[in-house]
């Protein structure tokens, strides 16, 4: 049964540093898949495909690491998605595994009425495959995975002009609150996330309700 970890708003660096040590726990064997959800304060993260230049010259916190992808950027009101998940047992399948955490964000959209999808050789969640609400930029470790996805929840989108997101102009992000056009909260997103999630990755298990962050970031686990 995968698990469920609700770390609330939390430093980018620090999440990092907690997330390496569940993928060696995944590792080794003494945890079991899991999924992580947390907001961090507003930084710039640089994937192995590099940026421009942009990233350091937009005035932002910088952070550069191992997932995939170019720069991106995270601030408090998107919802940020690390699956901590062996692919072993899933034939060690990454473009499957991307696609599908893809679909996850794809499917909690679709609660409420927003359809998107996905756009040929671009990564990330698009809406009529013109406006980028969420990216994706995953890294493996020996088969497991970790970082993940970042939804546009409800934010300044302006930061994102100041750089170059996913190698693109920033003028391609949007957010659901924008697509709705009306204030969204984190905790109105988290639900349908956490029922998409468990769809794909743990199909059969009970619906739940939005975790509230643990302030210890304590294990939550989705009902049996």
């Amino acid at each position: 049964m995968p698990l469920l970890r609700d770390w609330g708003l939390r430093d980018y660096s620090e999440s990092l540093v907690d997330m390496r040590e569940l993928v060696r726990a995944r590792r080794a064997g003494t945890i079991g898949d899991c999924l992580i959800l947390v907001e961090h304060p507003a930084v710039v993260t640089v994937g192995v495909e590099g940026d421009d230049g942009s990233a350091a010259a937009s005035g932002l916190p910088v952070v550069r690491v191992e997932r995939g992808g170019h720069a991106t950027y995270h601030a408090p009101g998107q919802l940020v998605g690390y699956p901590i998940v062996d692919l072993d047992p899933r034939a060690r399948d990454v473009r499957r595994f991307v696609h599908e955490v893809e679909d996850v964000v794809v499917d909690a959209l679709a609660s409420f009425g927003v359809h998107g999808g996905h756009v040929p050789g671009q990564r990330g969640v698009w809406i009529d495959g013109r406006r980028k609400i969420a990216s994706v930029g995953i890294a493996i470790d020996h088969w497991v995975t970790f970082h993940g996805f970042a939804l546009n929840v409800d934010l300044d989108l302006a930061p994102f002009t100041r750089f170059q997101p996913c190698g693109m102009s920033g003028s391609v992000m949007t957010s659901l609150a924008r697509e709705l056009g009306r204030p969204v909260g984190i905790g109105e997103v988290k639900g349908p996330v956490i029922a998409a999630w468990n769809a794909r990755f743990d199909p059969g298990s009970e619906p739940v309700s939005p975790i509230r962050p643990d302030p210890e970031h304590a294990t939550v686990r989705s009902p049996a």
